[in-house]
């Protein structure tokens, strides 16, 4: 049994590392892609994960199978196809760590996952299914990602959604919202960034934009603020729940290691999604906002998930 299942990209981020003696932009290969970033730090915190996706049969996609099975990860589910090329993210970073991103997916294998590729059993043997936007934004990754809910729904699996906006790789904003907001309705469980909030609901104040994805039929609701924490609501109420402090080196995976953590301390409650309180959904954020600001201080996403003693001891558990 899984405790989490992913469906989505995985892929490389080519982040900016200095310059070379000619002068010349160095890149970094990290692994990443939301919904493998997830995972990641779900087995780090101790909980078995199974991926659904698609690489390339070339150098990247190996690097990428190899590194999701190295930390553990059911890879059953990934798809190696001779005939699409592993998508590639070039990612450049400013002095605060943020990040600006070009993409090589024209297109990439991870869009190129078709229903027929699923592995129905790995879905069905899982307590969460997990998905991210990114396999919304092409066909037929779209039909799969609907269809592996559908399969997912019907085993009784717990729903979870973090939609994850990247403007340059949707034809525009409206037709992003469109797809983004399409699935909301099926979900438990639900991430957005603060950022995502006016484009997923039309109300760009967090509290406001929770409150509105709740009345669509999620059970628990989070906001990320940053190095702020988070905002979570469940139908008992909202609260707060403040960050770690952190020395931000780089902030990919922030968002994604924050919702490892979340879905970990869900799934060691034992809850079901509509029996989780405000209370409990603020220390399963407060767990979250402690795995993110670990992960933040250290380069890539997937490189930086922090082990569950560094989380514990910042914790004070």
């Amino acid at each position: 049994m899984f405790d989490v299942t992913a469906l989505g990209e995985v892929l490389i981020d080519f982040t900016e590392a200095g310059t070379s003696a000619n002068g010349m932009s160095l890149f970094e290969r990290n692994p990443g892609g939301a919904p493998a970033n997830v995972l990641v730090a779900l087995e780090h915190l101790g909980h078995p994960t199974a991926f659904l996706g698609k690489v390339g049969t070339d150098m990247h996609g190996d690097f990428l199978r190899g590194v999701l099975e190295a930390e553990g990860i059911d890879c059953t589910g990934l798809i190696s196809d001779p005939n699409f090329f592993t998508t590639l993210a070039f990612v450049a970073l400013a002095p605060t760590g943020e990040r600006a991103f070009s993409f090589a997916r024209k297109p990439g294998a991870d869009t190129q996952l078709a229903p027929a590729d699923l592995a129905g059993d790995v879905i069905a043997n899982s307590k969460v299914f997990h998905v991210g936007s990114l396999s919304l934004t092409d066909e037929p990754a779209r039909s799969a990602t609907l269809a592996a809910l559908e399969a997912a729904r019907a085993a009784g699996c717990a729903l979870s959604y973090d939609p994850n906006y990247r403007a340059n790789l949707w034809a525009s904003a409206e037709v992003a919202s469109e797809h983004m907001r399409s699935i909301v309705g099926s979900m438990d469980l639900m991430k957005i960034s603060d950022e995502e909030c006016e484009l997923m609901t039309g109300h760009a104040d967090p509290a406001e934009a929770a409150a509105a994805l709740l009345a669509q039929g999620p059970k628990v609701v989070a906001v990320t603020l940053g190095g702020s924490g988070a905002l979570v609501a469940c139908a008992d109420g909202m609260q707060e729940v403040p960050g770690f402090p952190a020395d931000v080196v780089d902030t990919t995976g922030a968002g994604d290691s924050f919702w490892g953590g979340f879905l970990a301390a869900f799934v060691e409650s034992g809850l079901a999604p509509d029996a989780v309180t405000a209370a409990d959904a603020a220390g399963f954020a407060r767990m979250g906002n402690a795995v993110a600001s670990l992960c933040v201080r250290g380069r890539g996403g997937i490189p930086s998930m922090p082990t569950r003693e560094a989380v514990m001891e910042l914790l004070g558990a």
